[in-house]
């Protein structure tokens, strides 16, 4: 039996393929977003152009094909719901793209990953980002996923709407953001203080790293301060995305 390809297979370094509902039609409505192609099944089609004509996109840009031909170009059990978009990656911001955005905010906050590798949980934590009023989320180039179906399927369309910032240098990055007025606040579970007790106001910066490794020392050197959540001390850890969550719920509140 053949195995099934990924949809990385059918996709170079600037083009990838939008799977399921929600992420499909928040490509839709994007104007930013460059689409090549859909393909969906008939009971799709109707809703799908729809959507295309209300984006000012031509409905030519919709195939209906039988399901069957939608599922040779994902894993099995890949839950496509009948939806697949073809399309370019979204551009990367750059630092000082954030910079200026923040410039007329007197309260604002980005997030910062360091060498987090999962897509799931990378985009379970754009869902978070743009739910918690996050800025942007900076991560480095070299050592960080590039934008995927999966990656936007966990993030269930909120990729659309949050800037990305891919760099060479994170704890460079650091730096230009401290000289803007950020102040960088580093996630660090054997930290002595916790999130909710710092203040909170102004523009901040939350750097998030690895499981299990955490931050790089050379990151962690570039924080203001090193803070933790407050857990039971039944449980060592939270999974990333889910310590992201929450440091950007608590980071949000007035």
């Amino acid at each position: 039996m053949s195995k099934k390809s990924s949809p990385s297979q059918h996709a170079n370094k600037n083009h990838l393929i939008i799977y399921g509902k929600h992420p499909v039609f928040a490509a839709i409505a994007n104007p930013k977003r460059q689409i090549n192609k859909i393909l969906t099944t008939t009971d799709n089609a109707n809703e799908l152009k729809a959507a295309c004509l209300k984006a000012k996109r031509t409905p030519d840009i919709v195939t209906t094909v039988d399901r069957k031909e939608i599922d040779k170009l994902f894993p099995t059990e890949t839950a496509h719901q009948g939806f697949a978009l073809f399309c370019s990656r979204l551009a990367s911001y750059s630092i000082e793209d954030v910079i200026e955005m923040s410039s007329k905010l007197d309260k604002c906050h980005v997030l910062i990953l360091d060498q987090v590798t999962d897509p799931q949980n990378i985009g379970t934590i754009i869902r978070s980002a743009v739910a918690f009023n996050t800025l942007a989320i900076i991560m480095q180039d070299k050592n960080s996923p590039l934008e995927s179906g999966a990656m936007d399927k966990a993030a269930v369309g909120a990729i659309e709407h949050m800037p990305i910032v891919r760099v060479t240098n994170l704890s460079r990055a650091i730096e230009q953001l401290k000289k803007a007025d950020f102040w960088s606040i580093g996630m660090d579970g054997y930290a002595t203080t916790t999130l909710d007790k710092i203040n909170k106001s102004g523009k901040t910066a939350i750097i998030m790293g690895s499981e299990g490794k955490g931050m790089r020392r050379l990151i962690e050197e570039s924080c203001d301060i090193s803070v933790k959540l407050q857990i039971s001390p039944l449980t060592e850890s939270l999974n990333v995305a889910t310590a992201a969550s929450i440091a950007l719920y608590e980071i949000n509140k007035e």
